[in-house]
């Protein structure tokens, strides 16, 4: 059966108890299959769309009623999916929500695929790629800036901006084509000296600038950060302090911490995603060598690292090692322990740590922790992490898709500079055209739409 002939079902809250539940159903049965299981308070011949109705879910195998529900019917195309829609909205309750479903798939919906409904939404014109990518970003936002950025993208700004860059392009290679059809008059029409000065301006700034925004993705992916050092440097401390709670165990035995302890917060309106590490150290326990296995691997991964050193002790193997491992990425060195005497002179601090800034604290005490939440955002403010403002933030989809478009258009523009054939321009010209297409899915596979909405949960 087409796609567009099926009718689905999805239970669409979350997996857990709440005071409400829905479950949607959407297609051309979508109120067909309703009005089986559905017993109004009001009797009535027809459902109103953009109406809720107060009633009854019945089970039409046993006519027993499963729970009162609120029915809401959005007739097509003025729904999310843009085919017909029904919500059924219960108490929540996996069982009870997934006895409802159960039913409903019993009278001849299918059960939706993860992001099918928005898939939908995207096959009848109801949004773009984007905006489809959007509702992922809302869902996972981790800060609200992160919020607003998904809320402006789902409205449409970022579609905006690419589709204005569409008919730049398209104008552009109209006059190419032109040019080729009528050769005698390209002087006229397509001057190979504004040509380029139209690609330049029209299209590849602007995309140097979309490219660039791309670093916004902070406020909606976070920053990994992990904290690494050598055993009993204080990470684990440090982790429960920047948290403000004990969610790593601290004590003085070597080797407590073995696995990865993740956390989250904000420091500054920056999402954080804080992973707490096995202390480096030669060890023969295979556990405690897993653990640090898995330190390095999470070290490499990271967008920042921040390199504890316990301060009251001289420098150990183990320290430089670290410090060597985290050449070359966003990092800072966390002198702890500063309420006991230090083992570390200042011709050793500036010989080893140069690479990054320095933040001296006591976790234990919590002195220098304002200051060190200052200098993570400091850090991330001098990397290419933080974004010039922007309303459109390119996801890495994005990104990569802008990337071809730019690397296209400066070929188109450097062949009008050196005066090539205009058939070598406006084939450069459709090439840039075409990858913009696949970010608001113009031009898109199937290869690419599946792996961005295999990304959605079920009922979404």
């Amino acid at each position: 059966m087409p796609l567009d002939q099926e009718t689905i079902a999805a239970i669409a809250t979350p997996f857990g108890q709440g005071g409400i539940g829905i479950v949607r159903i959407s297609g051309p049965q979508a109120l067909d299959i309703a009005k089986k299981v559905f017993k109004p308070n009001r009797p009535r011949e027809a459902f109103e769309s953009h109406r809720l109705y107060l009633g009854h879910f019945i089970d039409p195998v046993s006519g027993h009623t499963i729970d009162e529900v609120l029915l809401s019917f959005m007739r097509s195309p003025h729904s999310y999916t843009g085919e017909d829609v029904v919500e059924i909205n219960s108490h929540s309750g996996w069982l009870l929500l997934s006895k409802i479903l159960e039913i409903l798939l019993g009278q001849g919906a299918r059960l939706a695929r993860p992001g099918e409904f928005t898939l939908r939404a995207f096959l009848n014109h109801r949004i773009d790629l984007t905006q489809a990518e959007a509702v992922v970003d809302l869902i996972n936002s981790r800060s609200e800036k992160g919020l607003v950025l998904a809320s402006r993208q789902i409205r449409g700004s970022f579609k905006r901006r690419i589709q204005a860059l569409r008919k730049q392009a398209v104008d552009i290679l109209a006059h190419a084509e032109v040019a080729i059809d009528f050769p005698e008059e390209e002087s006229d029409r397509f001057s190979h000296k504004k040509g380029a000065i139209d690609i330049q301006h029209l299209l590849i700034q602007p995309i140097q600038a979309l490219i660039a925004a791309h670093a916004g993705r902070i406020y909606v992916d976070g920053i990994d950060t992990v904290i690494v050092g050598r055993v009993n440097a204080g990470k684990s401390s440090l982790l429960n302090r920047l948290l403000n709670e004990e969610r790593a165990i601290v004590t003085a035995v070597p080797g407590t911490t073995r696995d990865i302890v993740e956390s989250s917060l904000s420091i500054g309106g920056i999402p954080i995603k804080l992973m707490d590490t096995a202390g480096l150290r030669h060890v023969s326990d295979e556990v405690e060598r897993v653990g640090i296995r898995l330190t390095r691997q999470k070290m490499a991964e990271a967008d920042l690292v921040l390199i504890v050193i316990d301060q009251s002790r001289p420098l150990g193997e183990e320290d430089q090692e670290i410090i060597r491992r985290a050449e070359g990425k966003q990092g800072l060195v966390v002198l702890n322990k500063i309420d006991l005497t230090s083992a570390l002179s200042r011709e050793i601090r500036a010989e080893t740590f140069t690479p990054f800034p320095v933040v001296e604290i006591s976790a234990l005490t919590g002195q220098g922790i304002e200051q060190l939440q200052k200098q993570v955002v400091d850090v991330i403010i001098r990397s290419d992490s933080m974004p010039p403002r922007s309303e459109a933030v390119p996801n890495l989809r994005h990104r990569s898709a802008l990337v071809q478009a730019s690397e296209a258009f400066h070929a188109a523009r450097d062949r009008t500079e050196e005066g090539a054939p205009m058939e070598i321009v406006a084939l450069e010209l459709r090439t840039g055209l075409n990858a913009l297409g696949e970010i608001t899915g113009e031009t898109v596979s199937e290869d690419v739409l599946e792996a961005v909405f295999s990304q959605f949960c079920l009922g979404k």
